[in-house]
């Protein structure tokens, strides 16, 4: 039997007494974050996210986390933010999952897949339809954590130099596509390009592309396509969801006391929600003032939408064949889309259809 003595205890009390005030202590410890994003520094839409998500963790943290943003090209591209957090040169990062489908195929599916989910469905599978559990198995093998943070809202078609009005006419075009899309219409006979944000105008401009497909109106606005390609096609059927994603590197995330981690975890929601709404009304300003400029707006005929949407089907077919954990995410996605589909016609589509005036 272990005794105890008058100086045991006192010494017992004495660590416990340090280990008492040295938790608080730790738990007041004020934390930085450098956080890197594929965005241009204020951009409309994603770029103002990114900011806004910073501050939110700032102020909801009360201090003791503090994010310090970088747009792209400060520290890495655009098109470098997963490497910049796994590697350490950053904590956490402000991009979009399709950007790492050379990676891993599946990761298409957190961002927006053609002909896929829509905004508040995408939410639905993520939030509530096992969509989060899988988008965490998936990201473990690149030793981050993924968050929903953001979201333009439905996309649009793209900008084109020439109208589209059959399919002959996507054939031979060079075009700044993301995501699965690009492949969609590399089967339709076109040559997808990957090209950072920044990069879209310039090459637009000097004819390095027909054609350049980003965001919804909001952004494109900004971004100044119409200023070379007039033609605005719609509907936005590669990329029918727009959700942005935060990650955070392990290490830092694991590094948090479970209040902190809240503070993230919860800012990230809100700023999807927050953004998604002022996505809606902005992208419909956007549209109103580009309908005042010297453009057109072109709906992708038949023969495109049949041909697009039987190569998609193709090619998640394809990403699904590639290993178990893509199998269990396409499955996952397409049993969504079955359940969420009736529900979306009999409700938004049947009542868009009724507001209409005969």
């Amino acid at each position: 039997m272990t005794s105890i003595t008058r100086r045991t205890l006192i010494a017992g009390g004495s660590a416990a007494g340090a280990a008492a005030l040295a938790a608080p202590a730790l738990a007041q410890a004020r934390i930085e974050w450098r956080m890197v994003t594929s965005w241009p520094k204020n951009l409309p839409g994603p770029g103002m996210t990114a900011e806004r998500l910073a501050r939110r963790i700032g102020e909801m943290s009360d201090g003791r986390l503090t994010v310090r943003v970088h747009a792209a090209g400060e520290i890495v591209s655009g098109l470098e933010v997963l490497d910049a957090v796994r590697g350490g040169a950053a904590d956490a990062g402000h991009t979009a999952s399709f950007y790492w489908q050379g990676k891993h195929p599946a990761t298409v599916f957190f961002t927006t897949m053609p002909f896929g989910l829509t905004p508040t469905e995408h939410m639905a599978w993520i939030e509530h339809g096992g969509g989060q559990a899988l988008w965490d198995e998936l990201y473990a093998g690149f030793e981050v954590k993924p968050f929903m943070a953001g979201n333009p809202g439905f996309n649009m078609g793209g900008w084109f130099v020439r109208p589209i009005r059959t399919l002959d006419d996507v054939r031979g075009l060079r075009l700044r596509v993301a995501g699965t899309g690009g492949e969609v219409y590399r089967r339709l006979g076109a040559t997808p390009v990957t090209t950072p944000v920044a990069e879209i105008l310039p090459a637009l401009q000097s004819g390095m592309i027909d054609g350049a497909e980003f965001l919804g109106p909001q952004s494109d606005l900004a971004s100044g396509f119409y200023r070379i390609a007039r033609y605005y096609h719609h509907p936005g059927f590669n990329k029918p969801n727009g959700t942005g994603e935060l990650i955070v590197s392990l290490a830092a995330w694991n590094a948090l006391p479970a209040a902190l981690k809240a503070v993230v975890e919860n800012a990230a929601r809100a700023e999807n929600a927050y953004s998604l709404a002022e996505a809606e009304l902005m992208n419909a300003r956007a549209l109103a003032a580009l309908k005042e400029k010297d453009i057109e707006l072109v709906r992708f005929p038949g023969d495109v939408m049949a041909a697009a949407r039987s190569a998609a089907g193709d090619i998640v077919r394809e990403i699904a064949a590639r290993d178990d954990l893509s199998g269990r995410i396409a499955q996952s996605y397409a049993d969504a889309r079955t359940v969420l589909a009736p529900w979306s016609e009999v409700s938004v589509q049947s009542f868009l259809d009724a507001r209409q005036p005969d």
